[in-house]
C-alpha cells in the first residue's frame, strides 16, 4: 500500500472490522481501503453464532460469502426445571472461515494482517513501527476496552473443538445446559453439532469476576463430556472474558476512547448487546450503514457513528436493567432461574429478544407474572449502580 492518502482505514480486523471493510468494498468498489489487523489472520480465535431472525435480507446476503453451518432444525435448551425445543435457525462461523472469504473477497492491498496500529487521529494511523498511513477517514473497530465508566458483570468462556471417535448423535445446537454445577455464576454449557463426529462444547459462566481459570474450566468440560458420553481428539479451542453492561455514564466512557473525529464501531464502540454479549447483529447493522455512507468527509462519519451509538445505548436500557437484576438481584447460584422463567415464553418474543427488538408488549410480557427473584431484591438492584467493568488477568 502507497502513502497516497486511503478513503478508509478500518483498524481491527475482528467481526466488526471484517464486515465493514467487506460492505463498503462491495458497495463502492473504487474506495481504497485498509483493513489493519495486529494478529496474523482475520477474526482471532473465535467462533460466532446468531439466529437468522437477528439480521434481514441485507445482512444474509452480506454474510453469504463466508462459510457457515446452519441448523435449520432449530435448537434446544435444558434446565433444572425446564426443557424445550425451539424452532429458530441457528448459525455458526469459525474465525478461520472468516479469515478465508476476507482473503477472497477484499482487494490484496486492503489485507494488513501483522500491523499492529500504535496510534489513531481523524486523518490517518501510525503503526508500531513508525509508518504513518494518511486516510480520509479513519474506523476503530478493536475489541472492548474495560473501563470504570461502566458498570456490570462478565461472560466468562471456554470452549473445545471436539471429534468424537463415533458418531455423537447430536442433532442440533443445545444452547444453554443449565442442568450442571453453578459453581458461584450463571453457568450453563453450550455445545453446537459441526459434523456427524464434530462437535464444539462450551462452559459459560455469567460471573461477578472476569476471572478466567483454564483449568477449572477445562476439567469441568472434561466431566460434562464424559457424562454426555463424548469423547475423541481436541482439535483446538477458545477462551473469552466478555462484558455484560449493565449501567454507567456512557458519554464518559466514548469519550476515554479517543480523540473526536475517529469512526468508533463495534464492541469497544459500544455496539454489543448488553444482556448476551452478542455484536454480530450490530456489526452486520453498522457495515451496511458504513457502506452506504462510505464517501462522506472523516469527521461527518464520525458523528454519524457516534449518534448511532448513543442511539443504541438508549434502545438497550431494558436490558441494561434485565442484567441489573440479574448480577445485584440474584443469589449466583440462583441465577438460572430467570432464564429457565424466560425459556417458557413464546418464541417470537425470544427471537426480538436476542435480536434487541423487543415491543413494549415483550417488555411487560418479561417482567410480569411470578417474578425469579424476590421484589425487593429486584428493586434494590434496580437502583443499584453495580461494580465497574474492569479487567483482570486470567490464570
Amino acid at each position: 500500500m502507497s502513502r497516497r492518502v486511503i478513503d478508509l482505514a478500518i483498524v481491527g480486523g475482528g467481526l466488526a472490522g471484517g464486515l465493514a471493510a467487506l460492505a463498503v468494498h462491495r458497495a463502492q468498489p473504487q474506495l481504497r481501503l485498509g483493513l489493519f489487523e495486529a494478529g496474523e489472520s482475520f477474526g482471532g480465535n473465535h467462533r460466532w453464532s446468531w439466529f437468522t431472525s437477528d439480521i434481514g435480507g441485507a445482512g444474509s446476503e452480506l454474510l453469504t460469502p463466508f462459510r457457515k453451518t446452519e441448523w435449520a432444525t432449530g435448537y434446544e435448551v435444558f434446565f433444572p426445571g425446564h426443557a424445550r425445543t425451539l424452532g429458530s435457525t441457528y448459525c455458526s462461523l469459525a474465525s478461520r472461515d472468516f479469515d478465508a472469504a476476507l482473503r477472497r473477497e477484499l482487494p490484496q492491498e486492503a489485507i494488513r494482517t501483522r500491523s499492529r496500529v500504535a496510534e489513531l487521529a481523524p486523518d490517518g494511523i501510525t503503526l508500531d513501527h513508525g509508518e504513518r498511513i494518511p486516510a480520509r477517514a479513519v474506523v476503530d473497530c478493536r475489541d472492548f476496552e474495560p473501563s470504570p465508566h461502566l458498570n456490570g458483570g462478565w461472560q466468562v468462556f471456554m470452549g473445545r473443538h471436539l471429534r468424537t471417535g463415533s458418531p455423537h448423535g447430536q442433532k442440533r445446537p443445545i444452547v444453554m445446559d443449565a442442568r450442571v454445577d453453578q459453581h458461584d455464576a450463571y453457568r450453563f454449557v453450550y455445545t453446537l453439532p459441526l459434523g456427524a463426529e464434530e462437535l464444539f462444547v462450551e462452559d459459560t459462566y455469567y460471573a461477578d469476576a472476569p476471572v478466567l481459570d483454564r483449568s477449572a474450566l477445562s476439567g469441568r468440560i472434561d466431566r460434562y463430556c464424559d457424562a454426555m458420553g463424548w469423547h475423541g481428539d481436541i482439535l483446538g479451542g477458545e477462551t473469552g472474558v466478555l462484558p455484560v453492561i449493565t449501567g454507567g455514564d456512557f458519554s464518559a466512557y466514548r469519550r476515554g476512547l479517543g480523540e473526536p473525529g475517529v469512526v468508533r464501531i463495534g464492541a469497544r464502540g459500544g455496539f454489543a448487546h448488553p444482556l448476551t454479549s452478542y455484536t454480530l447483529p450490530f456489526s452486520v447493522a453498522n457495515a451496511l450503514q458504513l457502506a452506504r455512507e462510505a464517501t462522506l468527509p472523516g469527521e461527518q462519519l464520525a458523528a454519524l457513528f457516534e449518534k448511532r451509538a448513543h442511539d443504541h445505548w438508549r434502545a438497550m436500557r431494558f436490558y441494561r436493567q434485565l442484567g441489573r437484576m440479574l448480577f445485584d438481584g440474584a443469589r449466583p447460584e440462583q441465577r438460572y432461574r430467570i432464564f429457565q422463567r424466560f425459556y417458557r415464553l413464546n418464541e417470537p418474543l425470544i427471537e426480538r429478544f436476542y435480536a434487541g427488538r423487543p415491543t413494549r408488549l415483550d417488555r411487560l410480557r418479561v417482567l410480569t407474572g411470578k417474578p425469579p427473584i424476590p421484589i425487593p431484591a429486584a428493586v434494590r438492584a434496580l437502583l443499584g449502580k453495580g461494580s465497574p467493568l474492569v479487567h483482570e488477568k486470567a490464570r
